[in-house]
């Protein structure tokens, strides 16, 4: 089947043969004529088969059909959960969009709103947003959704992950109730469903790939790592397979700066990005990137996120993630449109459980390596892939939460206003921060091969607890 077949415009299909593509992917040939028929969609499918694609070209060749928005007004709303993605989307409106005389505009934070105010009241065709920014903009009437003809939610399943839920509920309070409604997410968790009892009708459902699977397309390892020689074995690594455009995980934001000057120290050019960089820096990192000026770039998952380069070759999981899904988002960010991809796991002591939870979900078995000279004090045993894959045990968001706070911000009776309350129990037990330092101590000491002093335990029954309050330190060496 070709593009052409799908009912799609000269003035598009001349757009998508520009960026050498003649054969729709499995969601386009579903997803496309589905769109084009007006009817609401509902389409799962993993990272990396051409979702953004199966809902910019039929929204653009519907559109070009209709009136030009008029002045303060949005035909159709793309909402994102984060900037880099609704840059991207942006970017599809733009290149597939570039014959038609439609007008299109991308908003989102960390950027000044003026410029953005100025675009949206001259009315735009297309707009792309991130929920916070469209509702800062809302407040400000820069825009009106009185002609709104489509509606398209983009990773729904990240927005409610984020905890976008009642920014999406705002906004769709403000649309009118007679539109088309596109939902595309990567799964179609009963999260998901919930939210689309409220939003689609009658929708045509599409699942082209099982729920959590992984691209055949991309290979899998894992290495058993001690997890003070990470950062050394993925400089390895990089440097003897001479790996270029490399997407590296990282579990924490300091995580992820540290070990990008870390790795700049051994002349590798690496860049960081997550949600404490300013958006100039996330587009610059990003920019350099994707143009090869930087060889490897370390993100967290929210901030890489929606980010789509052509044939990325290596992802690497420096942490590996808490939640198991996420890590098929994360190797979904190489073996892209058919082309192959390799993702490597550097897995310590304490994230074997991890992996195995992984492996759980996608039901198989990831391949162990070795590096010789690097060989860890842990072996990673294969998980039981019977019986399916456990969810972890999220709480529940408490309602009362606001109103507990409330209570223990009131002083109690004989408590001054802005005193601590005294601690229950013991009040000579360390503290969780003093315990994590004892630890974090303790294993340095093991690693330099010096051994830490051990205090002594006071017993209940030692006579120095009839002897008044007695000091936990006085045993540890000055």
């Amino acid at each position: 089947m070709s593009f052409a077949s799908l009912g799609l415009s000269t003035a598009i299909l001349k757009a998508v043969e520009k960026q050498g593509y003649d054969t729709p992917s499995a969601i386009q040939e579903q997803a496309i004529p589905a769109v084009l028929e007006g009817k609401d969609v509902m389409a799962a499918a993993q990272t990396g088969t051409g979702k953004t694609a199966g809902f910019t070209l039929p929204l653009l060749e519907l559109l070009s059909k209709g009136q030009r928005a008029k002045r303060g007004q949005v035909r159709a709303l793309v909402l994102t959960p984060t900037r880099e993605l609704a840059a991207q989307v942006a970017e599809s409106v733009s290149t597939y969009g570039t014959n038609l005389p439609l007008k299109s505009a991308v908003v989102f934070g960390g950027v000044s709103i003026n410029p953005q105010i100025s675009t949206l009241r001259n009315g735009v065709d297309i707009l792309v947003a991130t929920p916070g920014r469209l509702l800062d903009l809302c407040q400000q009437k820069a825009l009106s959704f009185s002609q709104l003809e489509v509606l398209i939610l983009d990773e729904a399943d990240r927005m409610l992950d984020m905890g976008f839920i009642r920014d999406i509920k705002k906004v769709l309070a403000m649309l009118p109730k007679q539109r088309q409604n596109l939902m595309f997410s990567a799964t179609f968790s009963d999260e998901i469903r919930e939210l689309a009892k409220g939003l689609v009708n009658n929708p045509v459902e599409i699942s082209v790939t099982p729920r959590n699977a992984t691209a055949n397309t991309v290979e899998q390892c894992v290495y058993a790592v001690d997890k003070s020689r990470k950062a050394r074995i993925l400089t390895k690594l990089i440097k003897e397979n001479d790996w270029h455009q490399v997407l590296v995980f990282s579990r924490t934001k300091h995580g992820a700066n540290r070990l990008a000057k870390n790795l700049d120290a051994e002349g590798i050019n690496a860049v960081a990005i997550h949600g404490n960089k300013s958006q100039g820096a996330r587009t610059k990192a990003l920019a350099d990137f994707k143009a090869g000026k930087a060889q490897v770039m370390v993100a967290t998952d929210i901030a890489a996120r929606g980010i789509d380069i052509d044939q990325l070759p290596f992802v690497v999981n420096f942490d590996l993630p808490n939640v198991p899904e996420d890590y098929v988002h994360r190797i979904g960010r190489t073996g892209r449109a058919g082309a192959t991809g390799l993702a490597v796991s550097l897995v310590s002591d304490e994230e074997v459980k991890l992996l195995h939870d992984i492996e759980r979900l996608i039901k198989r078995t990831v391949e162990r390596k070795l590096i010789e000279g690097y060989e860890a004090c842990h072996d990673l045993p294969e998980a039981s892939l019977k019986g399916g894959h456990r969810t972890a045990n999220h709480k529940k968001p408490n309602p009362n939460r606001r109103k507990h706070a409330n209570q223990a911000d009131k002083p109690k009776q004989g408590q001054k206003q802005g005193q601590r309350p005294a601690p229950k129990g013991n009040t000579d037990k360390p503290s969780q921060r003093q315990r994590a330092r004892a630890r974090a101590e303790a294993e340095t000491a093991q690693a330099e091969g010096t051994k830490k002093p051990q205090r002594r335990r006071q017993g209940r029954n030692d006579q120095t607890a009839t002897q008044g309050k007695v000091d936990p330190y006085a045993n540890a060496r000055r």
